[in-house]
């Protein structure tokens, strides 16, 4: 039975088909280059928009250079797509106040994006002290441009397991009382203390949640042997921590939506002594969450959660046209092609219980 509009009856037995207002993915690594031009169509398939990430080499640090990145990525897109990228920032030490100007007037510009120096992928550019851009946080929150947070602390002294924690309690809550107008986007938050600090915070705070958190604990990395294409950062937790990632995405909170942190890796920079830390969902990226939901029994939320929540925090209108899921199980590709390389995608040669039956247009 179908279900226009994402709407489930309490009492279905069972759902195998569900129509949705087209989905944005609210966080993704698109790279550069070859690489760009391999994984850009997966995501301009399913989403009508995404916020892209600027931790390129080099870094994407003004407006000028995400005009120019904005211009690589149409021109990757398949023809006749309408897919929209919504560029950022990448926040350094020294970005000047002036800048976040420029950002706002060019109406592409849509976030400013924290990395901690360290924290993970290109984040050598990062802000090593969140003191010395007080002043460029201050014309953000001025003109209503959202940061968008890794919230993890680097370091040794550090348990990779307590990062996110160490974060909201060293960083992202003075930020918050010190800014209480900013908006801020805690970004693939990974632990029950991180649903609760976001479910209690202030207005103007929410938070993205990736398939992978949503799908599995800490022990999906260790199963059998050490499984290099389970390792993204943050890691992976406790089944504890994604019960609670689970409860809050598909709770119907408007201040939770979907973010999937795809992230794509050559095959060999993953399977090697020191791996590269990202997962690449892009290709089956809503047929993820869709199994999630459905294992919470709480299909009829989707909707909001990958259609409407999103949009509705930036400031951007749902879309009208839609996409339909159908249960009809199907088996990821081993690899992509990826520039000189392969891209091995999750789920790798495993099969996934929802695909897309159609993505109309209005």
């Amino acid at each position: 039975m179908a279900r226009q509009g994402g709407g489930v009856r309490e009492g279905d037995e069972q759902l195998n088909a569900l129509t949705i207002h087209r989905p944005d993915d609210w966080h993704v690594h698109l790279r550069d280059g070859a690489s760009l031009n391999a994984v850009a169509a997966f995501t301009a398939a399913q989403f009508g928009r995404a916020i892209v990430m600027p931790n390129l080499k080099a870094a994407i640090t003004s407006t000028a250079l995400a005009a120019a990145y904005r211009e690589r990525i149409l021109a990757a897109l398949p023809a006749g797509s309408r897919f929209e990228p919504l560029m950022t920032l990448y926040l350094t030490n020294n970005m000047p106040p002036e800048e976040i100007g420029r950002a706002k007037a060019c109406g592409f510009v849509h976030g400013v994006k924290l990395y901690p120096a360290g924290a993970t992928t290109h984040s050598d550019a990062g802000v090593t002290d969140i003191r010395h851009v007080y002043p460029t946080l201050a014309r953000m929150e001025e003109l209503g441009m959202p940061l968008l947070v890794h919230g993890e602390t680097p370091g040794a002294q550090i348990d990779v397991f307590d990062r996110e924690s160490h974060f909201i309690d060293a960083v992202l809550a003075p930020l918050l009382e010190r800014f209480p107008t900013l908006k801020v986007v805690f970004e693939h938050i990974t632990t029950a203390r991180a649903v609760d600090f976001v479910g209690n915070a202030r207005a103007g705070v929410a938070a993205t949640i990736t398939p992978q958190h949503l799908l599995h604990n800490r022990n999906a990395i260790f199963s059998g042997g050490i499984r290099p294409h389970y390792y993204c950062l943050p890691i992976l937790k406790r089944e504890e921590d994604r019960i609670a990632l689970l409860n809050a995405a598909t709770s119907g909170n408007p201040r939770y939506f979907l973010g999937t942190d795809s992230a794509p890796h050559e095959r060999t920079t993953k399977e090697n002594a020191c791996g590269c830390a990202g997962m690449f969902t892009a290709h089956a990226a809503i047929e993820l969450y869709a199994e999630a939901f459905e294992q919470a029994g709480r299909l009829d939320r989707l909707q909001g959660f990958a259609s409407h929540f999103g949009a509705d925090f930036y400031g951007l209108p749902r879309h009208d046209d839609v996409i339909t899921l159908i249960k009809e199980s199907w088996v990821s590709p081993l690899s992509y092609e990826f520039g000189n390389g392969t891209l091995v995608p999750y789920r790798s040669g495993e099969s996934i219980a929802w695909r897309i039956a159609s993505a109309a247009r209005a």
